[in-house]
């Protein structure tokens, strides 16, 4: 009985109630049991009625993330799904505030639909609503995230497309069914979504007729130029103004629909608009952060982990200290090239088999709130002396950094036969460390190298090296003799 409850459960929130109810009311073929484990009949066959109808007056919404092919590209794979997860999972909050229905995700399109299964007089103000919160809630998540998943997260954008119209939706019988709609009106709003630009909400003219018929006319602006569609030709289409003045409708509907300015306020104080408030514990919007905040706060978070690597490969040893340094120290910066002012001062550590499967996870390894800080001032006077020149500046050196990251978690590969305990979710640098015999040999090379990163371009003037040289200047003098 408990594997029925939970087959049940999975079939409702894969179907909307109204589907998954007439998917049990179909006619047994054996026992009731059999019926609840199977209740497409026989694994999705062709026989019975389809489960299909047409719905005369939905409104479909197209929503796409703008630039995240680029952005993800630079990402593993974690953290192309924490992001997902994390945007997809607030508006699937704004969907059940909206009424919206939520269809599906292709990729990074987000696509739902309103007025259906249950018909909705209002579905294209709810979309609409529903439309300019997710745009709102996806500037305010990204900005947010750029702390975990590094420079250009919160570039991220989303590029909106509506159209009202109507839909056949139904379940289509067969492996992996779900609940799908088709038609005109989802080719068309999603030629509404690819021709929209990024953090704007485009919207058809059936979709601008319905919101003008409600009252709403001041929430759209007709776009100055006509677009081209393919199989329509050109389109009078319409902006969806995110920024709006009250609406204008004399009677309220059963949405008893806020202005757009209570409903802002309402999703700020996490409100679901049903008297009901959730504790929003992963995003504090009241506090937002400058992007070079929140890349101070990546770099922190960055060099944080590998320092958990470094203590984690010491297993709580004070490395003795080298009374030769003071000696070591005062040579530096004394060479006449940049090779001979590298001055060996901390001995690496040798791979030793034992040791490491005995290694403590340096994720449990907490290096201290002084630690933190010092980090954290460190980096904000690294950024405070980087000069705001193209692809000179602080944020350039971040997306260097986010590299050399990416780089050192994939020079090798950890293969469950090595006898290490590295989850298959998590790449502990530390426990790669004695596998790639050079630039991964010590976690203290790692936190060099991506140490080495942030500061590469430090106070760089933004004039080309050429320029430099001909200029004659010191660094140009010391670099010609290397």
């Amino acid at each position: 009985m408990a594997r029925i409850m939970r087959q049940d459960q999975i079939v409702s929130n894969v179907f909307p109630a109204a589907i998954r109810d007439r998917l049990y009311e179909t006619e047994p073929k054996g026992s009731k049991e059999e019926d609840l484990l199977d209740p497409l009949g026989g694994g999705g066959g062709a026989g019975g009625a389809p489960l299909a109808d047409l719905f005369l007056e939905t409104t479909v919404v197209f929503a796409d993330i703008a630039g995240f092919t680029a952005w993800s590209s630079a990402r593993e794979p974690a953290q192309v799904f924490l992001l997902l997860e994390a945007i997809y999972g607030e508006f699937d909050k704004r969907a059940y505030r909206h009424n919206v229905f939520k269809v599906e995700t292709v990729g990074d399109c987000y696509v739902a639909v309103a007025g259906l299964p249950e018909p909705d007089k209002d579905h294209a103000i709810a979309v609409c609503r529903f439309a300019r919160d997710c745009v709102k809630t996806m500037t305010e998540t990204t900005m947010k995230l750029e702390v975990a998943l590094g420079p250009d997260t919160s570039e991220l954008e989303l590029r909106v497309g509506i159209h009202s119209g109507q839909v056949t939706a139904g379940v289509l019988r067969g492996e992996r069914c779900r609940f799908q709609l088709f038609g005109d009106t989802m080719n068309t709003a999603a030629r509404m979504e690819s021709t929209s630009a990024r953090s704007r909400i485009q919207v058809s003219q059936a979709t601008a007729n319905m919101l003008v018929a409600s009252g709403f006319s001041n929430w759209i602006s007709p776009r100055t130029n006509k677009i081209l569609v393919k199989g329509k030709g050109e389109m009078q289409t319409y902006w969806l103004k995110t920024k709006a003045a009250k609406g204008s409708m004399s009677t309220k509907s059963k949405h008893d629909m806020p202005t757009l300015e209570e409903t802002a306020s309402e999703m700020s104080d996490g409100s679901n608009g049903m008297g009901e408030t959730h504790a929003n514990e992963n995003f504090d919007y009241a506090s937002p952060m400058s992007k070079t905040e929140r890349l101070v706060e990546w770099n922190v978070e960055t060099m944080r982990h590998l320092l958990q690597q470094i203590i984690a490969s010491r297993g709580g040893n004070v490395v003795p200290k080298d009374p030769t340094l003071p000696q070591k120290e005062a040579t530096i910066g004394r060479g006449e090239t940049v090779l001979e002012e590298f001055v060996p001062i901390i001995p690496l550590k040798r791979f030793d088999a034992a040791e490491l499967s005995k290694r403590q996870k340096a994720s449990s390894i907490d290096i201290g709130d002084k630690a933190k800080t010092q980090l954290r001032n460190y980096l904000s006077n690294v950024a405070s002396m980087y000069q705001d020149n193209p692809f000179h500046n602080f944020e350039h050196a971040s997306h260097v950094t986010a590299s050399v990251k990416k780089l050192l978690t994939r020079i090798v590969n950890v293969d469950a036969g090595n006898g290490l305990s590295t989850p298959s979710d998590v790449i502990d640098l530390a426990d790669m460390a004695g596998h790639s015999y050079g630039i991964t040999s010590d976690p203290l090379t790692q936190f060099s190298v991506v140490f080495s990163a942030i500061i590469h371009d430090l106070d760089h003037p933004g004039v080309p090296n050429a320029q430099l040289v001909k200029e004659n200047t010191r660094s140009a003098q010391i670099f010609k003799k290397s």
